[in-house]
C-alpha cells in the first residue's frame, strides 16, 4: 500500500513539474481594475505556474478552515459525551468499590 500512495505522489509531482515548467512566462497581475486610481501601483508580473500553485494553496487552505469550522459543532458534543463517559465510568468503579463486589452477580449465584 505505501509503494502505491509512492507512485501516485510520484506521478502528480511529475504533473506538478511539468505544468510548472509549460507556464514559466511571465503574467501581470492587476489587484486592481484599469479605471481606478493607484491602479498602477498595485500590479505585478509573477509566472503564471506561480499564480495557479497559489489558487490551489488558497483554495486548500479555505476549504480546511471552512470543515474545521463545519465540524466545530460535532467535535464539542463528542467532548462531551466522552467527559460523560468518564464520568460514569468512575461512578461504576466507585460503586463496584463501595459494595465489594468486583464479580458478576451470575458467576455469584451459579457458584
Amino acid at each position: 500500500m505505501r509503494y502505491i500512495r509512492y507512485t501516485i505522489l510520484a506521478i502528480f509531482m511529475i504533473v506538478l513539474v511539468s505544468l510548472a515548467l509549460a507556464n514559466r512566462g511571465l503574467v501581470m497581475v492587476a489587484l486592481l481594475p484599469e479605471g481606478l486610481p493607484l491602479a498602477a501601483d498595485f500590479q505585478l508580473e509573477l509566472p503564471l505556474f506561480a499564480i495557479i500553485f497559489a489558487s490551489i494553496l488558497v483554495g486548500l487552505v479555505l476549504g480546511y478552515l471552512l470543515e474545521f469550522f463545519r465540524e466545530h459543532k460535532y467535535r464539542k458534543k463528542a467532548a462531551v459525551k466522552n467527559r460523560e463517559a468518564a464520568q460514569l465510568s468512575a461512578q461504576v468503579a466507585q460503586l463496584k468499590k463501595e459494595s465489594g463486589k468486583d464479580d458478576d452477580d451470575v458467576l455469584a449465584i451459579l457458584t
